[in-house]
């Protein structure tokens, strides 16, 4: 059963306009199936077997006529009564032997029913053709010294209203059809839009324009609560960006008041602890301002990755590294542009530190953009890699440990990644150093 189950949702559609429209469109297939087949079965059978009884009725009267009273050469009051008082054409054959047997129709209900009445009420050898002329029954009785042949009329003998039948269960399963679809559309619309909206904010992006709650009252709610939860996180982080911005511009204040101060009192006593006090929390300040920058709310705009690669480029010849880089695809992207080249440069920077060759490889496709920087630097130790984004944790032999980072520099790498709906991670890289990954959504 599970592996039923399994093989059915693989051939499942995947999105729910096609499920929806499997959902309406199979029960009235197999409800149209039902009835057509009950219709058929009892319907026309049972409307089929009395005509036939019938017309088979007024042959065999014929018969009789024509075998207890005399008639003449012509046959003339037989033929007329025939014409006129039963619809059947009739005439009177010499005796000679019946034709051979037809094909058979594939739906043969009528010659069935026809050679069992004929059987049953006549007993006579018998032909009958019910497929030379679309309009017409033909059908040959042997008698003692003649032959009688019958013409009738198919819708004497046939329940003939199949196509009336058919072109009604068609076309109005046509116009159902076409309701359905009509209203469900409209009723899928509203979620896909909810969808691209959560897809928007995910990414980084405003809400797709002229969007609002729409559709049913389910989904107009989810819609709203969507709305509200967008804001209260937008406005969580432009209050932890104002705090920061904040906090870092009264600190700062202060940091110029001491350099004033050190300036003041010239050579008098040893300055150069408080220097250095001076100058980590000058680094600590300026990681604040870029953790809060890394949160702003820049739009979305192009970004040439071609230009931001050449200006590492340049980096690596001040610093005598080896820099190497590989675009695949479009080189224009989608992103927020000062934070993403914050992100970028701040990974390049952390492998011209610690490495002599740095390569960087990247991949943009429709759906992703994936960037990795290699280097042939130490490394991190594998169960380091996810402790090395958690703010301020500086590793003893860590490769993010410089007498002037503030271990700030991964956590506001991944945030920025993460606020365009993807992330950074770390993994050996071939050259043998670090490999730090960027995917996010193009």
């Amino acid at each position: 059963m599970g592996r039923i189950s399994r093989w059915f949702n693989r051939r499942m559609p995947k999105r729910l306009y096609a499920r929806s429209l499997i959902i309406i469109i199979a029960p009235m297939v197999l409800l149209q199936s039902v009835i057509a087949y009950i219709f058929m079965e009892r319907h026309w059978q049972m409307v089929t077997e009395r005509l036939s009884t019938a017309v088979v009725h007024d042959i065999s009267a014929i018969i009789d006529i024509i075998e207890t009273y005399s008639q003449n050469d012509n046959y003339d009051n037989i033929l007329r009564i025939a014409q006129q008082r039963m619809g059947l054409n009739i005439s009177i054959l010499p005796p000679d032997s019946l034709p051979s047997p037809g094909p058979k129709p594939f739906f043969a209900i009528l010659d069935y029913f026809l050679s069992e009445e004929i059987t049953k009420q006549i007993n006579r050898p018998f032909w009958i053709d019910t497929v030379g002329d679309s309009n017409l029954v033909e059908i040959r009785i042997q008698l003692d010294d003649k032959v009688l042949r019958v013409f009738a009329t198919r819708s004497q003998t046939y329940a003939s209203n199949t196509g009336i039948f058919l072109s009604w269960m068609v076309g109005t399963a046509l116009v159902l059809l076409t309701i359905a679809i009509f209203l469900l559309r409209n009723q899928i619309k509203p979620i896909q839009l909810l969808a691209a909206a959560a897809e928007s904010f995910g990414k980084g992006r405003p809400l797709p324009k002229g969007f609002k709650p729409c559709g049913a009252d389910e989904v107009r709610r989810a819609g709203l609560a969507f709305l509200r939860m967008r804001e209260r996180i937008e406005r969580q982080i432009d209050q932890r960006t104002i705090m920061l911005s904040g906090v870092s511009h009264d600190l700062r204040t202060i940091l110029t008041r001491f350099k004033l101060q050190l300036a003041l009192a010239g050579n008098n006593f040893d300055s150069k602890p408080l220097e250095q006090d001076i100058a980590d929390m000058q680094n600590v300040l300026e990681g604040y301002l870029a953790f809060a920058r890394g949160e702003g709310t820049e739009g979305v705009s192009e970004l040439n990755l071609s230009h931001l690669v050449a200006k590492s480029s340049e980096e690596a010849q001040l610093r005598h590294r080896g820099f190497t880089y590989v675009i695949q695809g479009n080189p224009i992207a989608q992103v927020r542009p000062c934070a993403f080249s914050r992100l970028i440069s701040n990974l390049i920077s952390n492998a011209f530190r610690y490495a002599e060759n740095v390569h960087i490889n990247i991949i943009h496709n429709i759906e992703t953009l994936i960037i990795m920087i290699d280097d042939d630097g130490p490394g991190i130790p594998k169960n380091k890699r996810e402790e090395v984004f958690k703010p301020f944790l500086r590793l003893d032999e860590a490769r993010n440990q410089d007498e002037s980072g503030t271990g700030l520099g991964l956590s506001i790498a991944r945030d920025i990644a993460r606020n365009h709906g993807g992330d950074v991670r770390l993994t050996r890289s071939p050259e043998g150093g670090l490999r730090a990954v960027i995917e996010v959504p193009a």
